[in-house]
């Protein structure tokens, strides 16, 4: 798109739809958008950068008709907006083709995949590659990561270099397209956390996920490389007949990037990581979790595999701040610490409550869950979700969000989990809201409690109710903001 045009996102407060209505308007062309029920970070995002949200969707958002319309993956027929654009033919396209057709067909593509830690392996790839563009300008990258990387205020940049670092999502990409995003990204290199089965909604089962990722493997050249997680079998199999070379990282002693002696103090984890049985480097990482030292040791794989420097990576890591609703503090109201996470999965789950454990061992965890996220809504992972859970001391469990759009053989019920969690001497509860959450937690919470809320939405404005109601039940202060060091 040479000129100057009116785009319309359908669908744009979506954490990639908002990052390329930031990169078109970028780029000079006029953006709008609609969307239902805006919120942080991505309705933030768009304010800031001046892009209206248009709410609801109607008809009136179409007129007069723009030069293309971008459908999100979340929208589906019977969708007013979309109704109009094929009943009139206005062009249309999906996220996914005008990312690749517009911003990486010239440059290098660096795509995170996997089912878990994508978003913040994305993250310190990209600042591992800022921190050696101090030295060398040709290094500074593009990107797009779904969440606020907080290194960088934002979830996007375009810059006229040639390295572009982005999330591959295996999600699906548009209602005419049911493929995953991450086959229009063409990747030079890639790298591969987890497989799991996720995504119940669209996917069958795991092999219908594995072959999903066996396809990104297979669009990789044989010049590029793929590093690639050692302690998981699925891995192993999606890799299996890569056309590239493959490097393999984690504990184990026959990957060519091994992490040895991992330590965590508070909230700081620590570790050497060996490159084919030699030393490359110490990374010192203001977070805690196994899982956020894996992430920063395939991003320094990739991103040594690609010639960056060890001093580089080291200081990227130290200096590292994490991503915007990955173990955010949102308050600390009279010693009661409110943390807000962005949970899909069990695994994603499990992994957020050890970290929490390993800077907090002698407080009072809670996890408050809404069953949001396509995965978490329907029944197959509760036992998962009840081995997730009860590494907390008290957990709450909302309702399942929009449970009327899951059939009810497939559904989630709460109650299930909590009496399990209770059967494993678990204190469990579950309620039908936000509002009747605050009400029966606020009395019981007590000064060094930590409270996860785990939701990948708004759950009901609680991220903003908890520390009011907090502080409106007697609290001294209330400090808000700031980063959890995990």
């Amino acid at each position: 798109m040479t000129s100057r045009k009116h785009i319309h996102l359908i669908g744009i407060c979506g954490t990639a739809m908002a990052s390329l209505a930031g990169m078109l308007q970028a780029q000079g062309h006029r953006v709008t958008g609609s969307d239902t029920a805006a919120y942080p970070p991505m309705s933030t995002l768009l304010t800031s950068l001046g892009i209206p949200i248009l709410e609801p969707y109607c008809e009136e958002n179409l007129s007069p008709a723009p030069d293309l319309v971008l459908v999100g993956n979340a929208i589906s027929r019977g969708n007013p907006e979309l109704e109009v654009v094929l009943d009139r033919r206005i062009p249309m396209a999906s996220m996914a083709a005008i990312l690749h057709d517009e911003f990486l067909r010239h440059r290098e593509a660096l795509v995170v995949a996997g089912t878990h830690g994508k978003t913040t392996t994305t993250s310190m790839l990209a600042w591992m590659y800022e921190v050696a563009a101090r030295e060398n300008p040709a290094l500074a990258p593009s990107f797009l990561i779904g969440g606020v990387a907080e290194n960088f205020g934002t979830s996007f940049r375009v810059v006229p270099t040639r390295p572009f670092i982005l999330e591959g999502d295996e999600y699906d990409t548009a209602f005419f397209d049911k493929g995953p995003k991450f086959l229009h990204y063409f990747p030079d290199s890639a790298i591969l956390t987890h497989v799991e089965f996720d995504h119940a909604d669209i996917y069958a089962d795991l092999a219908a996920v594995k072959t999903a990722f066996k396809r990104l493997v297979n669009l990789v050249p044989r010049r590029g490389r793929i590093v690639a997680y050692d302690g998981s079998e699925n891995v192993t199999e999606c890799v299996a007949n890569s056309f590239c070379k493959v490097e393999r990282y984690g504990f184990a002693s026959t990957s060519h990037w091994q992490l040895r002696d991992l330590r965590h103090d508070g909230g700081t984890s620590r570790w050497t990581l060996y490159r084919g049985g030699e030393r490359f480097a110490e990374l010192t990482l203001p977070m805690a979790g196994e899982h956020n030292a894996l992430n920063a040791s395939a991003a320094a794989a990739l991103a040594a595999g690609e010639g960056l420097s060890a001093e580089a990576i080291e200081e990227a890591v130290r200096t590292f701040r994490s991503v915007k609703r990955r173990l955010e503090i949102r308050a600390e109201v009279a010693g009661v610490t409110v943390i807000d996470d962005f949970a899909h999965h069990p695994t994603a789950i499990r992994e957020t409550l050890r970290a929490l454990r390993e800077s907090y061992p002698h407080r009072r965890l809670w996890a408050i869950l809404e069953p949001r996220s396509n995965t978490l809504r329907r029944n197959v992972f509760e036992l998962a979700l009840v081995d997730s859970l009860s590494l907390a001391d008290r957990v709450v469990i909302a309702g399942v969000f929009k449970s009327e759009n899951i059939p009810a053989v497939d559904r989630l019920t709460p109650e299930n989990i909590v009496a399990k969690l209770q059967l494993r001497k678990v204190n469990a509860r579950t309620l039908p809201d936000a509002d009747a959450i605050l009400a029966s937690i606020v009395p019981e919470l007590a000064p060094g409690d930590i409270v996860a809320i785990l939701s990948n939405g708004a759950f009901g404005s609680i991220y903003e109710k908890l520390p009011a109601a907090l502080a409106g039940s007697g609290a001294l202060s209330l400090t808000a903001g700031g980063q959890l060091s995990l």
